[in-house]
């Protein structure tokens, strides 16, 4: 797999964990409950950050060699921390509703920029 179908690769991974931490955390509202910290919230936590840290590696790497037009290094950065901590805060019914969906929502929109990006390159090289 080359340079270019990883990042996009890694980009849907941590989509899907923003969306996975947004279902749990709609479960969590709604249900006033909890997620248990040694068997929900730690692995789940745990490997959104492993993956978070490939993708910003990867992500920053790429925004560095292809300065893109409107996205840039400082948004990768905030993007996988904001996942790092989405992926906790998802299991608390007492998070912010609207700090949590606002943090989703940046990242959301930092990775889909990114996959476009990423794609928009791949199709001129």
């Amino acid at each position: 797999m080359n340079q270019h179908q990883q990042l996009i690769e890694l980009s849907k991974k941590m989509i899907d964990y923003s969306e996975s931490a947004l279902r749990r955390y709609e479960f969590s509202k709604q249900e006033g409950t909890r997620g248990d910290f040694h068997t929900e919230v730690k692995p789940f936590a745990d490997e959104v950050k492993e993956t978070a840290i490939l993708w910003k590696e990867a992500a920053t790497n790429w925004v560095i060699e292809h300065k893109p037009k409107n996205l840039h290094s400082n948004q990768i950065e905030t993007a996988a921390d904001y996942i790092e901590v989405i992926s906790v805060q998802a299991f608390f019914p007492e998070t912010s509703r609207k700090r949590f969906l606002d943090q989703i929502q940046s990242v959301e929109f930092i990775l889909h920029s990114l996959i476009l990006a990423v794609e928009k390159v791949t199709k001129i090289k």
